[in-house]
């Protein structure tokens, strides 16, 4: 990972001082531990009226054990103050070890991607039972880093492999994708050692990566068909802006155009901070394609 300046220190530091928030309810998608989601009502005005949107947010963290959905927690209480009913969806990560590049193993092939599957897949009749004043046909799948890439690979399934065990046999029924500073080119990503290698670490390693990249890169799937919204940092020295501009290069040779919101003095951090003006941006992206 690229040494961070103080002033991404002092961002990280930032978002990760607010204390977690308990959600109003939680509910399993499956018999694992990871497999839960967290379910935020809605507590603010939100949009026009009517039955609140439903947000699906994916947390980032390089896909590495260490970071879990209760980072993710104060940016979910958040929108859902906004407006938004929110679904903060847990999966797992890769374990901790010490014997790998940067802060232990990243992601779990290919139980990463089994359990966003899967909880895409049971979000719509559990948020029925715990979220029952939103309005499932107006969901926004937004995600963070990692987690963004999680966003924009789930929104993108129906164009996966055909022997892909997540293959849908049609698009996602999402408003939107609203991607923060996604990892969203894994041949960018992994030039720039993105996050340590973790790249190459989710794929299993080198062996395994080019076997696995069409089924786990998302400037690979394309065009999804589904509204896409990338909101990044210009400053941000985790996930360079060049691997979000690379996705959006690559939806528009695909013939899709995807938005891409450059945040000036932004590094990684500020875009899930409630306490940073970025913050309120991302909810306003994601506004806009819910409502």
């Amino acid at each position: 990972m690229p040494e961070t300046t103080a002033g991404n220190d002092a961002e990280e530091r930032s978002a990760f001082s607010h204390p977690a928030v308990d959600p109003d309810s939680s509910a399993a998608y499956g018999g694992l531990p990871d497999q839960v989601i967290d379910f935020y009502a809605p507590r603010g005005p939100g949009g026009p009226g009517g039955p609140a949107p439903v947000v699906v947010a994916l947390h980032g963290g390089a896909w590495r054990a260490p970071h879990d959905r209760r980072h993710f927690s104060p940016f979910a209480a958040f929108l859902a103050r906004r407006g938004f009913a929110v679904a903060n969806v847990e999966y797992r990560r890769g374990a901790a070890d010490p014997g790998a590049a940067g802060p232990g193993a990243a992601g779990r092939w290919p139980d990463t991607f089994d359990d966003v599957a899967a909880a895409l897949d049971a979000l719509p009749a559990l948020a029925k039972e715990h979220l029952p004043g939103a309005d499932p046909r107006r969901t926004v799948l937004t995600g963070h880093s990692a987690g963004g890439h999680l966003a924009l690979w789930a929104a993108a399934r129906h164009l996966l492999p055909a022997d892909a065990p997540w293959r849908t046999d049609r698009p996602a029924p999402l408003r939107g994708v609203v991607a923060l500073a996604p990892i969203a080119d894994f041949a960018v990503a992994d030039k720039l050692d993105v996050c340590g290698g973790a790249v190459r670490q989710l794929l299993g390693g080198d062996d395994d990566f080019a076997a696995r990249v069409p089924y786990a890169d998302p400037a690979l799937l394309l065009p999804t068909g589904i509204a896409t919204t990338l909101v990044q940092g210009r400053t941000d020295v985790d996930v360079p802006q060049e691997v979000a501009e690379a996705y959006a290069d690559a939806a528009a040779k695909a013939g899709e155009v995807v938005g891409v919101t450059l945040l000036e003095d932004v590094g990684h951090f500020p875009l899930i901070d409630p306490a940073a003006d970025a913050c309120a941006v991302v909810a306003e992206e994601i506004a806009q394609l819910a409502w």
